[in-house]
């Protein structure tokens, strides 16, 4: 049988909107919000089924990354080792202002895109994006933070808008947690969660999951704990290299399938929490869903990349609309020349092939 990407996506989509708004049945306020989500997400699958039937793919979901700022320096971030993450005067004034951003969301509504994801950097550095993405209300957008910058105003923001979502990132106990993220990190998430669960907002975490902390963080005792301190989400992230010489620390291919065994035992027995690996099986979705096949990725200052771990731009937001940049030169290329398709051990291809995303970056074949 061939494999359908849209159908694939769209289950997806379906599949997330149901699962939120079962978790969230225990407010009120949240589950209208999420039965009338629900709908949106249903019309936008609509729309993005006539756009392809038309000859136009419109990605799932997009990824967009509101600032360089961050005030953490978390042990082998990613973002920081690829630039991505920059404290300078001179990176933060170039940041999309605000009023970019809300155009963005507007046209991400238009296109039937009812899913965004907002990092970093802290994303709660920029306030002024997340009330602008409040506005938005058949978008949901989820958060990834670090927790330690949910101030009396940021909560006052997350209380008036149902469709910002906040995912703490943390990385398992008190220890394993501090000795990433800085002493304090772990304590300041636990009064992050009991202020959220006091609000009854809803609220998920994020586990990067790397070969030391694999069996603790995809153990039940501790999603237990999560789930008991008003955890309705888990989303772990496979943990990419920042460079060679942490490839040590990224799971195999052992090591993915034991992480597939244990999501699915975990969806079983928590099921009032969602569970999702990410980037999972690659090879059950087709390949890399990167590039605008199933997301993409803009940067703080509007360049549109394939992927958050493949920071390589061709085309900015500032000068183009978001229907534009996705027929970008190097997200075509990338698209039709096979490398998001071609087999390999890992979990991350476009990491694997930088090589010939640079090329294709500068225009050449591969």
């Amino acid at each position: 049988m061939d494999f359908n990407l849209e159908q694939y996506l769209n289950n997806g989509v379906t599949d997330i909107a149901r699962d939120i708004a079962k978790a969230s049945l225990t407010n009120p306020k949240n589950s209208l919000f999420m039965a009338q989500f629900a709908i949106a997400a249903k019309n936008a699958n609509k729309k993005r089924n006539e756009a392809e039937k038309n000859g136009e793919h419109i990605p799932a979901f997009l990824m967009a990354s509101i600032t360089t700022k961050c005030n953490l320096h978390c042990a082998g971030c990613y973002a920081r080792a690829s630039h991505g993450c920059v404290d300078s005067d001179a990176a933060l004034a170039n940041l999309l202002p605000a009023p970019d951003w809300d155009r963005i969301f507007d046209e991400a509504e238009t296109l039937g895109i009812a899913f965004i994801l907002l990092a970093g950097g802290e994303p709660f550095l920029r306030q002024d994006v997340l009330r602008a993405a409040g506005t938005h209300k058949k978008i949901l957008f989820s958060i990834f933070t670090n927790g330690t910058m949910l101030d009396s105003e940021a909560m006052q923001l997350l209380k008036d808008c149902p469709n910002l979502l906040p995912i703490l990132s943390i990385e398992g106990d008190q220890t394993i947690t501090d000795q990433r993220r800085g002493n304090g990190v772990y304590a300041s998430l636990r009064e992050t969660m009991s202020s959220l669960r006091e609000q009854s907002k809803l609220f998920g975490c994020s586990i990067t999951v790397q070969n030391h902390n694999m069996e603790a963080v995809l153990g039940d005792s501790f999603v237990s704990e999560m789930e008991t301190a008003g955890c309705r989400g888990m989303i772990y992230v496979e943990y990419v290299p920042i460079d060679q010489s942490s490839e040590s620390l990224a799971p195999g291919p052992e090591e993915r399938k034991y992480i597939a065994r244990r999501v699915d035992a975990l969806r079983a027995a928590h099921p009032d929490i969602i569970i999702i690996s990410f980037p999972g099986d690659e090879q059950a979705a087709g390949g890399c869903l990167a590039a605008g096949r199933g997301f993409f990725h803009i940067n703080a200052y509007g360049g549109a990349e394939p992927c958050p771990f493949s920071a390589h731009s061709d085309c900015s937001l500032k000068n183009m609309s978001l229907k534009e940049a996705m027929h970008s030169p190097l997200f075509t290329k990338l698209r039709t020349s096979g490398v998001l398709e071609e087999p390999h051990v890992g979990s991350c291809t476009l990491f694997l092939q930088d090589a010939k995303v640079k090329a294709l970056e500068k225009g050449e074949n591969v």
